[in-house]
């Protein structure tokens, strides 16, 4: 029976992994305060007592706005704590799986980016996780990175729970229309993750070892994406109007990059494993959430 480790157990995409590999293996949930990844002691630690053959690192720092007044913290969670999972993995035997960001990015190309395209994030954040990436791939063994973008999820904080509570509260809503990127869902990330490792051995997987996106399959703006949440929610009263604005009447500390769509043809071709689209992912997300309101 396979140990799975996964950090960052009460974020989005720490719970959707809980319940992907729920049956699998044993399974470890840690949150910040069983290991904080600020603390390169408390890493090793939680890896040496765990013993995990699977380290699933959901954990990061995620407030993209707020990382550009204090840009050293998100460095050791985003940038500094992934090189030493990967040399604990590496000294332990065990897989690394980690996630990344479209941020990487700086946006100005025409079409989806590929793997290999030029990095070059434009906020302290995307900078913070290419750092990660880097430092994962300098220590090498057995790991996997998967970039993807716009994450929403039944649970924490995101655009979709972000958009169903101003629904109620407002009348008017006014969303960016000219950034691009694929909404993906932490259920659908966690699937493919789960799909990833069990079409791939262990013996497989240091040669198989990289770098993919792993996003949601197609594309939208955010204002599109706010309209499609009030189209397939379900409510009593009429949701609000959305009008599209561009970015500069809605400026925030961090630039965002213009085009975050990631191609996932890679992650195709080496595991057969492709994502939903990302309107089927938020009516799936959706249903989740309609779920849990009766149960509660």
């Amino acid at each position: 029976m396979k140990r799975f480790l996964i950090l960052g157990a009460n974020g989005q995409l720490g719970i959707e992994l809980q319940r992907a590999f729920s049956g699998t293996g044993q399974v470890i949930a840690y949150g910040r305060a069983e290991c904080d990844l600020s603390n390169a002691d408390n890493i090793r630690a939680a890896i040496r007592n765990t013993r995990p053959e699977v380290i699933l690192n959901a954990a990061a720092y995620t407030a993209v706005d707020r990382a550009e007044s204090e840009p050293d913290v998100p460095m050791r969670v985003n940038g500094e704590a992934p090189g030493i999972l990967a040399e604990e993995a590496k000294k332990h035997n065990a897989v690394l799986v980690h996630y990344s960001t479209d941020y990487v990015f700086d946006g100005t190309k025409a079409g989806p980016w590929v793997e290999d395209d030029p990095t070059h994030p434009v906020n302290v954040y995307g900078a913070s996780k290419l750092a990660g990436e880097r430092n994962i791939q300098q220590v090498g063994g057995a790991f996997l990175i998967f970039r993807t973008s716009w994450v929403f999820s039944p649970h924490g904080k995101n655009f979709l729970l972000t958009m169903l509570r101003l629904g109620q509260e407002r009348q008017e809503l006014r969303i960016v229309n000219e950034q691009h990127g694929a909404p993906t869902s932490a259920l659908a990330l966690a699937d493919a993750t789960r799909r990833v490792l069990e079409k791939t051995a262990a013996s497989q997987l240091e040669e198989r070892a990289g770098l993919f996106h792993m996003s949601c399959a197609g594309e939208a703006t955010w204002y599109d994406f706010a309209r499609a949440i009030f189209q397939k929610a379900q409510a009593e009263k009429p949701w609000p109007s959305v009008i599209g604005i561009p970015s500069s009447e809605y400026p925030t500390p961090a630039v965002r990059p213009a085009n975050s769509i990631l191609s996932n043809k890679k992650l195709s071709k080496v595991f057969d494993v492709e994502l939903p689209s990302w309107e089927d992912a938020l009516e799936a997300s959706l249903r989740s959430i309609r779920l849990g309101n009766r149960n509660a």
